[in-house]
């Protein structure tokens, strides 16, 4: 029988395999998985939720918008669930608040525009 490079190691006292993991290890382990989620999943994504909900509860007339779809349109009407934009002169759309998906600084569709 021939004994190979490892088996001769291990038979002459050298490395010994390495034993699992205890209770406590995998404790530490699933803890520090359970952070990193947290920080890099969690929380980013419950601050843009709260943001997101701040920008369609402040929406207000004459606002300008910019919805998921990519329009670009100024607030004419806001209802509870729903907002009117102008998209052109004389072209209005309604749409669904969450559907929006940034505020605009005032004057941006006059200089895009020009």
């Amino acid at each position: 029988m021939a004994l190979t490079t490892s088996s001769m190691a291990l038979a002459e006292g050298g490395a010994a395999p390495a034993e699992p993991m205890g209770m406590m290890g995998q404790l530490i382990f699933l803890g520090g998985f359970l952070v990193i989620f947290y920080f890099l999943l969690w929380r980013p994504q419950s601050k843009r939720q709260k943001e997101h909900k701040n920008l369609i509860g402040g929406l207000a007339k004459g606002d300008e918008v910019v919805t998921a779809g990519g329009m670009l349109g100024k607030v004419i009407k806001v209802t509870d669930d729903f907002v009117v934009i102008e998209v052109s002169d004389g072209v209005q759309l309604p749409i669904q608040k969450v559907a929006v998906t940034a505020a605009l600084p005032k004057g941006t569709i006059k200089d895009l525009k020009a």
